[in-house]
């Protein structure tokens, strides 16, 4: 962590760039989606409010702080405390003076308003407001019960190189083009005192994102994910603001049961109250109402890679599913997800004239518009295949026509950077061949494709970059092909996936593994048969129907 002499912001004046994007940058929370959060975190004001800790990294014009005061304020009525109690109670940050300054004066007229003395009211929220980085502040002033607020949403390329520099220092999960309130979720989780609460409302991208990795490596390894509200298209800002909002619960503490919620217009500061209440009573595993549908799960998603984006009810079973089953790609049963050969100039190194150069240099290749059908109708491409069964570079003195051709197309291939990275091997493709994956069944997926497209190929072909490969030492591939046509497999794809115009998911070898399957040795011979005989026939339906009694499914939730 930078220490706070170096960085701190304290009687500073602000670089007129970080000025502009942090003023770019500030979204003004709703009082309602205020009281949703503190209401989801149990900060109420039935409970000694002023033995405990709230900080907020930046508080804007004290949106957050409002509500803050009044429950505070109610707690020490209640537990018959002065209000200058609660003076270390919370902490809040922000960058600008004058949001400093307007949040001290609502503070201090929201406890006047409720009766406390006005010099109290005002040591208190000069106490609570103070300006500063909340990312470059010490650990002393981090420590905290509870996290709270609307993190500022600014591009990192958009701070001053310096302070950038800085941030990058204090907060190891803000990689690459990462949004400034990667840090911020960073810094507030380890802060948090034992079975501390985050409560942000703040886009949701960095749960899928690349970004977003480090950060969800931290979750996953440290913190447990309790809620994931999605809010896309509430309206939970002062202002109308394209940011994919949504409340998120973390807690420092091992993973426990999760929730996930989804939202549509209609939800609002009464169906925020119908919500709380069904979170807190921890009862019913599902709810849905005509604002809002959500599931609880006994864990949240394992992997950090990616988190998957589905409705609550078929995210409650796709992480039932995790727990349960094993992953297509497993070392155990040899089951393995890959790519084709990318050649990086495909104009030379496909043909379709099979007399272009040596036979036993021309290998047939499976291309997407082999598996249009379901079934492979091969065109007769070949790959002009430079390398030997043992992986090595053909000696281009043994084949003379391979040279020949090669030499003819020497200008073209010696330009990719392949070639100019190891020009001794300027004729390689840019993988290599294994000839050993041509001779095997596999089931081939093109790249892209409104539904899951599993095709089998007997052996024979070597697949085309654009196509995906599955090849298994225990599995039947028919009755594996059953089970990956299903909407089950599909679910997982389209949940990981990224979806391109229309709706097409990427079928690629990333989102393939995280499909999870049974034991293959443990279907019964009737659903083998089940799922070989939809495979062939190309039968959604049946395979589905068939996927969910091996899955144990009664249905799969849209």
């Amino acid at each position: 962590m930078a220490t706070p002499s170096l960085f701190s912001t304290d009687n500073l004046s602000l670089p007129e760039s970080l000025q502009e994007a942090v003023e770019h940058g500030e979204v003004f929370t709703r009082a309602w989606v205020v009281e949703l959060i503190l209401d989801l975190l149990g900060y109420t004001a039935d409970k000694d409010l002023s033995d405990v800790k709230l900080v907020e990294p930046a508080c804007g014009g004290g949106a957050f702080l409002a509500v803050v005061a009044s429950r505070i304020s109610a707690s020490c009525q209640a537990h018959q405390r002065p209000i200058t109690d609660a003076v270390g109670a919370v902490r809040a940050f922000d960058l600008l003076d004058r949001n400093v300054e307007q949040s001290q004066a609502l503070v201090t007229e929201k406890l006047q308003e409720e009766g406390w003395e006005p010099k109290d009211a005002r040591r208190v929220a000069t106490a609570w407001v103070q300006q500063g980085d909340y990312l470059l502040q010490s650990d002393a002033e981090h420590r905290a019960d509870y996290v709270v607020g609307n993190p500022p949403y600014i591009r990192l390329e958009d701070v001053p190189d310096d302070r950038m520099a800085a941030y990058r220092r204090a907060c190891s999960t803000m990689g690459g083009r990462a949004d400034i309130y990667i840090g911020f979720y960073e810094v507030a989780l380890r802060s948090l005192n034992h079975s501390g609460q985050l409560g942000f409302i703040c886009a949701d991208r960095w749960m899928r994102n690349q970004y977003g990795r480090r950060l969800r490596q931290l979750v996953t390894r440290d913190f447990s994910m309790d809620l994931a509200l999605v809010m896309h298209d509430v309206d939970a800002f002062d202002e109308q603001v394209s940011a994919y909002p949504a409340i998120t619960v973390i807690s420092n503490k091992p993973q426990g049961a999760a929730v996930a919620v989804d939202t549509n217009r209609s939800f609002g500061a009464e169906q925020a109250g119908d919500f709380s209440d069904w979170y807190l009573a921890s009862e019913a595993p599902a709810v849905t109402e005509t604002s809002y549908q959500a599931a609880r799960m006994p864990h949240w998603f394992p992997e950090e890679d990616s988190w998957p984006a589905a409705s609550p009810a078929r995210l409650a079973v796709l992480e039932d599913l995790t727990e349960r089953f094993r992953l297509l790609e497993d070392t155990e049963t040899g089951t393995r997800v890959g790519i084709g050969v990318a050649t990086g100039a495909d104009k030379v190194f496909l043909t379709k004239d099979k007399d272009l150069v040596e036979e036993d240099r021309l290998l047939p290749m499976a291309m997407v518009r082999d598996t249009t059908t379901g079934t492979i109708n091969w065109d007769g491409t070949r790959l002009v295949n430079p390398w030997t069964a043992s992986g090595d570079l053909v000696d281009l003195a043994a084949y003379p026509r391979l040279a020949s051709y090669f030499e003819k197309h020497g200008e073209a291939l010696r330009k990719r950077y392949v070639a100019v990275k190891q020009p001794q091997r300027w004729y390689k493709t840019i993988d290599k061949v294994d000839h050993h994956l041509t001779r095997r069944q596999k089931l081939l997926f093109p790249d892209m494709k409104l539904r899951i497209h599993p095709v089998l190929d007997e052996g024979g072909l070597y697949p085309h970059h654009n196509l995906y490969f599955i090849v298994s030492d225990v599995w039947d591939m028919r009755v594996l092909g059953g089970l990956l046509l299903s909407k089950v497999a599909e679910a997982f794809v389209e949940a990981y996936a990224v979806k391109m115009r229309g709706g097409t998911l990427r079928f690629q070898a990333q989102y393939l593994r995280k499909i999870r399957v049974p034991d293959a040795a443990a279907i019964s011979e009737s659903d083998q048969a089940a799922l070989a005989e939809a495979f062939d026939k190309r039968d959604v339906e049946a395979a589905t129907e068939a996927a969910l009694r091996v899955y144990g499914l009664a249905e799969l939730p849209d």
